[in-house]
């Protein structure tokens, strides 16, 4: 392919809109993308002009890993994005490059390796085991999602940042808050200015502490000057905000077992497949609506003979890599043997979510104990009443009514 035709012929720029998508529908907006080809345009409802949109799997993890492309070169510029509240605010982690970002990452790292989480299994075992007895002393039917869905992964995430029980409710609220644009974004803005102050003083407690929660090893950073408190704070808003996808993704897998009693069944018939059939179901999941963050080419880039050029917005879709039929045989099958199952839902490169661990302790034990405490668990209403979140960046229901 000659550079002429890379500079000037170029596909045609889609608009790409946040869909009102229920249950674990693929985005079939999404899918007409990916067929259209591997590097397509779009325009989504918010900022401004286009941006490429890289959806096959090698290239996906190509661009995330690559340091031509630019998260930090985002800020101050117009760039089209979802929602207005996506817009990077200064200083905001997700909008760093290293060696910055590796930096502020490393400050907190020892809290989310696999021996970080692991120390959370039993108290989480713990609090899980207490809200299934409340669920059954209540007695059918309820909300799955308000009982143990919500309660559950924000009280776990809540004990890795080392905030104090009392305060899980509102950290909860300001974060739906800060994620939803359905309330407008001064609301979100006020919320995230008060979770804010709430993480800076809760760093400040901290520093010296010696602890191994988040906001202890926060606290001990700033005390030796690696990290200032308002990079700090910054972190720990983000990862704070960003646990709310665990309770949606364990919202999404719980609407799919309830609805797929065949896979629901083997789970309980096989137990030893459930930490392969949990990875496979969170390749599955449509765990978010359109596309993420954005990033920026620094230089000329070519990926799959198409020439991005330097000062140009890229997404990448995980979604669309995740269902990449050279990676994934028969990707619309929920396949609880696939192996290996490389998919790319916690993301890839420098920005890869660092809650992979905590996200998974937490949808296996929710596996392992509601299967095996409500072997009768169903849902209450046919599968098509059940709300799903609107205004959101992720997916999952709003409540799911079940019974046993």
């Amino acid at each position: 392919m000659t550079e002429e035709t890379l500079t000037e012929i170029l596909p045609p720029v889609r608009h790409w809109p946040m869909l009102r998508l229920t249950g674990v529908a693929f985005d079939p907006l999404l899918t007409e993308l990916m067929r259209e080809g591997p590097v397509t345009r779009v325009q989504l409802p918010d900022g401004e002009g286009w941006a490429w949109l890289v959806t096959r799997y090698e290239d996906v993890r190509m661009v995330a890993d690559d340091p031509r492309f630019s998260r930090a070169a985002v800020r101050d510029r117009p760039v089209t994005r979802l929602a207005a509240h996506s817009v990077p605010a200064r200083g905001a982690v997700g909008f760093l490059d290293p060696p910055d970002h590796t930096r502020l990452r490393r400050s907190v790292a020892p809290a989310f390796t696999s021996e970080g989480v692991e120390r959370l299994r039993d108290r989480a075992r713990g609090m899980l085991e207490e809200l299934v007895d409340e669920l059954l002393q209540d007695g059918p039917p309820a909300d799955l999602t308000a009982t143990v869905l919500t309660p559950f992964p924000t009280a776990v995430i809540c004990e890795l940042m080392g905030a104090p029980a009392a305060d899980h409710h509102v950290l909860h609220t300001w974060s739906r808050l800060i994620l939803s644009s359905a309330h407008g974004a001064d609301v979100g803005a006020k919320a995230r200015a008060e979770m804010g102050a709430y993480f800076a003083a809760l760093i400040r407690r901290r520093d010296g502490s010696g602890g191994e929660d988040v906001c202890s090893l926060l606290g001990a950073a700033v005390g030796r000057g690696e990290v200032t408190v308002e990079e700090a704070v910054g972190l720990a808003v983000l990862l704070q905000t960003g646990g709310e996808a665990v309770t949606h993704n364990s919202g999404q897998l719980f609407y799919i077992l309830l609805t797929r009693p065949d896979l629901a069944g083997r789970l309980r018939a096989e137990p030893e497949i459930r930490p392969q059939a949990v990875d496979e179901l969170l390749r599955y999941i449509p765990h978010r609506n359109a596309v993420g963050l954005s990033r920026i080419a620094t230089q000329d880039v070519g990926v799959r003979g198409v020439r991005i050029r330097a000062g140009d917005a890229v997404y990448v879709s995980y979604l669309a890599a995740n269902r990449d039929p050279d990676v994934f045989p028969y990707p619309e099958t929920i396949d609880f043997s696939r192996t290996p199952n490389p998919h790319v839902s916690f993301g890839s490169g420098p920005h890869r979510c660092p809650a992979e661990m905590l996200t998974r302790l937490v949808s296996q034990l929710l596996v392992d104990t509601l299967l095996e405490r409500l072997p009768g668990l169903r849902l209450a209403v046919d599968a098509e009443k059940v709300p799903f979140r609107r205004g959101t960046p992720t997916r999952g229901p709003e409540t799911l009514p079940v019974t046993w």
